[in-house]
């Protein structure tokens, strides 16, 4: 079979939610995938449910390594994909059964989308709709907003590096990538629906990261981006300026043309 898509899983003590996130991947329409679960070294039985689900379907394929972090996980993934497509699904989140088959028809059609990105719906202690929005390198440079569940080109992931392994803190790693690719000009695609299901729970990976870690990460990101940020800061001063002068420059003619005709103006001087 041609595998087109590839999923990246990675796990760590994911016993308790790994099952019905393979459900939805084996729901799913498109049907010329593969599912890579990486057991992040968890002390649970992540793996007897893994091997369970290997045995039901031979698109599905374990590793078991050392734990490492989510970096270099998915990268360890991403390295044995056979797709020319990637989707990384967190253990704990379901894809929508029309999700893949969408974005991978619009990626076989249209060279210039590098990603495929969608809204999302809470589930568990937070119920709701996450309504994403379409990519802004602006947007992004100052906070992370879509999440790690877009289909992206291998391609790019080679040219970026793959997955920053030298981030500070575990937890905002999709944050970086996003930011390599726009960096590269990596034109991202929004599909107007919800595509995933994001689970929230205060055990998981992001429910403990704290202000410091955030802080931290935060840090590094300006550093390794400070030309992106640079660059993005001078144009939007510029054109601050810029519309300042026109202001000023209009206030001017208001000012005159009713000094000259009214005898007196309307805007006071600075």
């Amino acid at each position: 079979m041609n595998v087109k898509l590839s999923i990246i899983i990675p796990c760590y003590n994911s016993q308790s939610t790994l099952e019905e996130t393979l459900v939805s991947v084996v729901d799913q329409e498109f049907q010329e995938w593969e599912a890579l679960i990486i057991n992040d070294g968890s002390t649970d039985l992540t793996e007897e449910i893994a091997l369970k689900w290997v045995k039901k379907d031979i698109r599905i394929k374990y590793y078991s390594k050392q734990n490492e972090g989510l970096c270099k996980t998915r990268n360890f993934g991403i390295d044995k994909a056979k797709g020319v497509y990637i989707l990384p699904l967190d253990s704990d989140n379901m894809i929508l059964n029309d999700f893949t088959k969408e974005a991978v028809a619009l990626l076989d059609k249209n060279d210039e989308i590098g990603v495929i990105h969608g809204n999302a719906e809470f589930f568990g202690e937070k119920t709701g709709l996450w309504e994403i929005g379409d990519f802004s390198l602006e947007k992004m440079l100052l906070v992370n907003y879509i999440d790690a569940c877009a289909v992206f080109r291998k391609k790019y992931w080679k040219e970026v590096g793959g997955y920053d392994e030298n981030l500070p803190f575990k937890g905002l790693e999709d944050w970086e990538l996003w930011l390599a690719f726009g960096a590269i000009n990596v034109v991202f695609y929004h599909l107007k629906k919800v595509t995933f299901r994001y689970r929230v729970s205060r055990h998981s990976m992001i429910g403990v990261f704290t202000k410091e870690m955030a802080e931290g990460t935060s840090e590094y990101i300006a550093k390794k981006y400070s030309s992106l940020y640079r660059y993005h800061f001078s144009k939007y001063y510029s054109e601050y300026v810029t519309l300042s002068n026109k202001q000023r420059s209009k206030k001017y003619v208001i000012n005159s043309f009713c000094k000259l005709f009214f005898g007196k103006t309307i805007f006071q001087a600075k």
